[in-house]
């Protein structure tokens, strides 16, 4: 029906608004469809009538906002970390995460690898992450969950399915579980920070057997290797999925990016400040192995590139990037500006070959970014081997874990 035959109808709303509502009302009484009634334009009488009084405007409620919390120990961060903090957020509108204080996890677990500040900034790189608690302790204690509801608001406390326990072998979230504010996630197989450690023990030990090796015996083969098997679900829900806009300014910066650690995060903090769109090029295995020996990288290509876009700075990431940045890969992608960190390893054995940023270079779009921090992946590495002992004792006094047979396997190669 159009407007001009239906002009009674208008007209009689604004006359007899009153009556018109009462018809309404018994329309709804004998339960008429809207969608009956729309034939004749009253769909749309609700809406009207709220603004001339017949009906009480509908109340836009301000739903209140879930906030959850989780905590760890976050050392050597990995994608199984992301994951899990990114499978907290979902269950919640704001993630709070605590990081575990140096002291606690001394106390609980042994010398941590990175020290609060690092971690800290790893947490904070993340996505997903909102608010960040430091010194958080290590077990949910009555005075510290009344803090989380009290304080910080938080309506449901998150852990993994895997166990947690504290040195007497009582549940880390029993008193979470009681009040019915706990929430469980599903771990992520195939990656945890003992997995990592043993990774590079092994490739410590390998070195030291190849180096002293005199051919009478073969060579260790139990080398640590990840378990790792990506998908194509598991990259989509750690990407952004947008692309630059039109007319944005595409900063592209590559490297290995092995054992994402805090001087990653800084440095490419820095590089999205440049422009609009960050596009990180992840070099492969094979790229890295050439550069910096034959013992790394510690982590695998698609396990870098994970870490690498579960950090908020960064939009894409291409994986298996080139070693040279060439004039083909800056016009697919549309690059205004290729940087690099001042900070950066290379095998001193490897061949010189050429610059690889030469082509932007010479179009004049190559920039050097002061490294915020000197932390490598090489020193995170020297930390680990410097604490061997430590990490050999506290294996041994610990309880079976899924994630430690690699690094058992690896103390036992001589």
């Amino acid at each position: 029906m159009d407007y001009e035959s239906s002009s009674w109808i208008w007209d009689g709303v604004y006359c007899h608004p009153h009556l018109f509502g009462g018809l309404m009302l018994t329309a709804a009484l004998l339960g008429l469809s809207t969608s009956y009634l729309s034939g004749i334009g009253f769909s749309s009488f609700p809406y009207m009538f709220s603004d001339l009084g017949i009906f009480p405007a509908k109340r836009r409620e301000n739903k209140k906002r879930v906030r959850v919390y989780m905590d760890g120990c976050f050392d050597l961060m990995h994608y199984g970390h992301a994951n899990a903090l990114r499978q907290a957020k979902a269950l919640g509108d704001e993630l709070v995460v605590g990081v575990v204080s140096d002291e606690e996890i001394i106390a609980n677990k042994g010398p941590p690898v990175l020290s609060m500040e690092e971690r800290l900034a790893l947490v904070s790189g993340l996505k997903w992450v909102d608010e960040v608690i430091a010194d958080a302790p290590y077990a949910i204690t009555e005075q510290f969950m009344n803090s989380l509801f009290n304080e910080h608001k938080i309506d449901y406390i998150i852990h993994g399915d895997d166990p947690c326990l504290l040195p007497d072998g009582t549940d880390a979230y029993a008193l979470a579980k009681k009040a019915g504010r706990y929430k469980q996630i599903k771990r992520t197989e195939g990656v945890s920070s003992t997995d990592i450690v043993g990774r590079i023990l092994c490739t410590t030990k390998d070195n030291e057997v190849r180096d002293n090796h005199d051919g009478s015996s073969p060579l260790p083969a139990d080398k640590g290797i990840s378990q790792f098997l990506p998908t194509s679900r598991r990259i989509v829900q750690f990407s952004n999925g947008k692309g630059p806009g039109p007319n944005a300014r595409v900063v592209y910066i590559d490297g290995a990016f092995d054992l994402f650690h805090a001087g990653h995060v800084e440095i490419l903090r820095k590089a999205k400040q440049l422009g609009d769109f960050l596009l990180v090029g992840i070099h492969t295995d094979q790229i890295v192995s050439e550069q910096r020996g034959r013992y790394y990288p510690i982590m695998h290509l698609h396990e870098r590139s994970l870490s690498v876009l579960a950090c908020r700075y960064v939009d894409e990431v291409i994986i298996g990037a080139p070693w040279e940045v060439s004039r083909d890969v800056i016009t697919t992608f549309n690059i205004s500006l290729v940087v690099h960190g001042t900070v950066a390893e290379r095998n001193s054995s490897s061949p010189g070959g050429s610059d690889p940023y030469a082509v932007p270079k010479a179009m004049g779009i190559f920039r050097m970014l002061d490294s915020p921090k000197d932390i490598t992946t090489t020193s995170v590495t020297k930390r680990i081997i410097a604490n061997h002992e430590a990490y050999t004792v506290i294996l041994s006094l610990s309880p079976p874990l899924p994630c430690g047979g690699v690094l058992k396997k690896c103390l036992s190669i001589a």
